[in-house]
């Protein structure tokens, strides 16, 4: 099939002729200009102020080209499109805010060869389009077809007003045509885009029918949901409607049927994926509740109940990550030390990769307050993905709190179980009971009695709570419990739970979570950076050792953020004084914080460290305290004086030091003659003591010297380090 190219008209040719060669360039925001379309363009940016300016000066031609982003303010040549239209400034017009309107019409395609280094605006060398226009049978179907297109387009869209099809008939080059429907479509830049980058009449035709088949499709399709949603919303009306009318007649006569609200509630429940013998339940619920008055006290109970019913998660669950490089990675950046507690974390990771679900394993966390047990909970549940609930037991003493109160109590409501799976939204969360060994019983029961059944991985698959009334499946939930001492645990729970000890931190430790941890926290949370302050291994140690005492680092953590508090009011104060120029050469240098300056920030030390006496002295010996959250030294001085009286303890001893003491004393007496002490010393006598020599003659006894008395004492002093170790 022959084809004879169409040329462009003598005016046309004439123009681009007169198109110099190199052009400024005009970044345009969502807007594609095509050839043959006058637009106003609003210009306000100085470097396209400045290059409108220069293109009237030049000859009022400019190259206007899109941004590939709206966002950008100040574009680059790598944030425009390398293809665009040549314009003419037909008239332009400065607004009294700066800004400036030109009107531009555009004359011919054209693409970038090369841009310019200009730096007031952007300038490039352009290459024209100057091909001519074919025609032939095939160019005649292409635009009869895409025409056909265009006018359906602009009869489905609600976009385009239907008197662009008024102009569009007037319009006989193929061309021109074609640039018109191109115009006037609602696309966005890049699709525009794909049309201008085409060079051929033919090929851009191909395009643009592509472009207007797929908005065809996607039209209608969007026609067919307004008119399914609105037969939808008049059938909704309709029942509406209706339902009311049976409604009023049955009001007549005297019975109820359920409402649209009951309707809507109906569907809930049987999108909620309960167990079978739970819908069951639920459903005679809700029949119940279609019979009942919405006067009734009774149907607002109902209805809760069913709400709850909803609410709670039956079916859903998150990916576990079961990656141990990947829990291994979260431990250690949350938390220093601990190995014992990350090493049986990690190995249960490692059995869940073997066998997916796995029975028995309650881990409990005992240890002193802030010794991150609860923070520990926190990273496992963030390692595997799972949601993270925390419950309170601390003060518990009411059997309801766990397992709920039943639904003929006023203002009942389900027990803490439920209620943080209700928070958690999914089956398999890890759920923290914090301070289990806190709990205490009254009349009212005894909770811990309750969480036997939650605990007890043969038992929980099957957990009821009073106020559902439903057995609820616990067995994919975490458990992880912590406590303080392990003594006050009652001992069925520690029988279901495997307890894991987190001892107190040593000074070492506390100093690397301080530089690692909590100084970062606490210097983000009082608006200070590295540069403005920083704390040396002293100043840490100095905080350690003489403002805290404590197995955690609860209290190091408040010090550190007194000294911050104290040195951002220090920075504020300097600046203010300082003035503007001065305070940035002063929050470069910064606040040093050392041993020397901690007195000057937190006062006279609270506590003064203590060392054992490596020098050993007659009737003093060093002992050791021991609690559960941390020990001290102590220094025990044991004195003999003359006269009838008793053994005699000072301070505040408890029961095994006293049987200590009273142990020391008994073993004196039992080795008296051992220690050459007279088994009646505690009588008044003249010396406790008898000579050797008064003993083989068997008369009187002499006054014990000097050197006897010390010889007894260290041997004393020595047993009784003894019996203390």
């Amino acid at each position: 099939m022959s084809e004879t190219p169409t040329k462009l008209s003598d005016t046309t040719i004439e123009t681009i002729d007169n198109i110099p060669g190199t052009l400024t360039v005009l970044p345009l925001r969502d807007v594609v200009l095509f050839p043959y379309m006058i637009f106003p363009v609003l210009v306000g940016r100085e470097s396209s102020l400045r290059a409108a300016n220069e293109a009237l000066e030049r000859g009022k031609n400019i190259f206007l080209v899109a941004q590939k982003s709206s966002s950008i303010d100040e574009p680059t040549s790598d944030d425009v499109y390398q293809h665009g239209t040549v314009a003419k400034i037909i008239q332009m017009l400065k607004l009294p805010n700066g800004l400036m309107k030109i009107l531009v019409d555009g004359v011919v395609q054209a693409t970038v060869k090369r841009f310019l280094p200009t730096t007031a605006f952007l300038e490039a060398e352009i290459l024209i389009n100057k091909s001519d226009v074919p025609s032939g049978h095939d160019i005649d179907a292409l635009v009869r077809h895409a025409t056909t297109l265009f006018q359906e387009y602009v009869r489905l869209s609600r976009n385009v007003p239907p008197e662009v099809l008024m102009a569009f008939d007037g319009i006989k080059e193929p061309h021109r045509k074609l640039y018109y429907m191109a115009a006037n479509l609602v696309q966005s830049v890049d699709v525009k885009q794909r049309i201008l980058q085409t060079q051929h009449l033919r090929e851009q035709l191909y395009e643009l029918s592509k472009i207007l088949t797929t908005e065809i499709d996607i039209l209608k399709i969007e026609r067919e949901i307004d008119t399914k949603v609105q037969d939808n919303i008049q059938k909704s009306q309709r029942k509406f409607f209706i339902q009311e009318q049976i409604r009023i007649l049955q009001d007549e006569l005297g019975e109820d049927e359920a409402s649209p609200e009951l309707a809507k509630l109906k569907e809930q429940l049987q999108k909620a994926k309960m167990p079978k013998e739970v819908e069951e339940k639920a459903m005679e619920e809700f029949n119940k509740l279609k019979k009942t008055p919405p006067m009734s006290p009774e149907f607002a109970v109902t209805r809760n109940y069913l709400d709850w019913l909803i609410a709670v998660p039956w079916s859903k669950r998150t990916k576990d990550n079961l990656d141990v490089e990947h829990v291994k990675k979260i431990l250690d950046e949350d938390h220093f030390g601990l190995e014992k507690p990350k090493e049986r974390i990690l190995e249960h990771i490692a059995v869940l990769n073997l066998v997916k679900e796995m029975k028995g394993q309650i881990m409990c966390f005992v240890g002193p307050p802030g010794v991150g047990k609860t923070s520990l909970a926190k990273s496992i549940a963030r390692a595997l993905g799972r949601k993270f609930v925390r419950i309170s037991l601390g003060g518990v003493r009411d059997e309801a709190e766990i397992r709920g109160h039943r639904r003929t109590y006023i203002g009942s409501m389900p027990g803490k179980i439920i209620q943080s799976m209700k928070r958690a939204g999914v089956t398999n969360p890890v759920l923290l009971m914090d301070e289990v060994d806190k709990m205490s019983m009254d009349f009212r029961g005894d909770p811990s009695a309750a969480l036997l059944e939650v605990l007890d991985p043969e038992q929980n698959n099957t957990f009821s709570d009073h106020y559902l009334d439903v057995d609820y499946d616990l067995s994919k939930v975490m458990f992880i419990t912590t406590a303080n001492v392990r003594y006050a645990i009652p001992l069925p729970l520690q029988d279901r739970m495997e307890i894991t000890e987190l001892p107190g931190y040593l000074d070492y430790d506390k100093r690397e979570i301080a530089k690692r941890h909590i100084i970062p926290k606490q210097l983000a949370a009082h608006g200070l950076t590295e540069k403005m302050l920083k704390f040396t291994d002293g100043a840490i140690d100095k905080i350690i050792n003489e403002y805290t005492r404590e197995a955690g680092v609860r209290n190091v953590e408040r010090e550190l953020a007194s000294v911050c508090r104290k040195a951002a009011k220090e920075i504020v104060l300097s600046r203010r004084k300082n003035g503007v120029a001065k305070r940035k050469k002063k929050s470069d240098g910064g606040i040093s914080v050392t041993g020397e300056m901690i007195e000057r920030y937190l006062g006279v030390p609270k506590f003064r460290k203590k060392e054992a006496e490596r020098e050993r002295r007659v009737g003093s010996v060093t002992g050791l305290a021991w609690t559960s959250v941390g020990g001290d030294i102590l220094n025990v001085d044991v004195t003999i004086m003359s006269g009838t009286q008793k053994l005699t303890l000072t301070g505040q001893l408890g029961e095994v030091m006293k049987e200590s003491a009273q142990a020391a004393l008994s073993y004196i007496r039992s080795n008296a003659k051992r220690f050459g002490v007279n088994p009646e010393f505690t009588r008044e006598e003249k010396s406790i003591f008898t000579s050797r020599r008064a003993q083989s003659r068997k008369t009187v006894r002499l006054p014990a010297s000097r050197w006897q008395w010390r010889s007894f004492q260290r041997r004393a002093t020595a047993r009784l380090e003894m019996i203390l170790r």
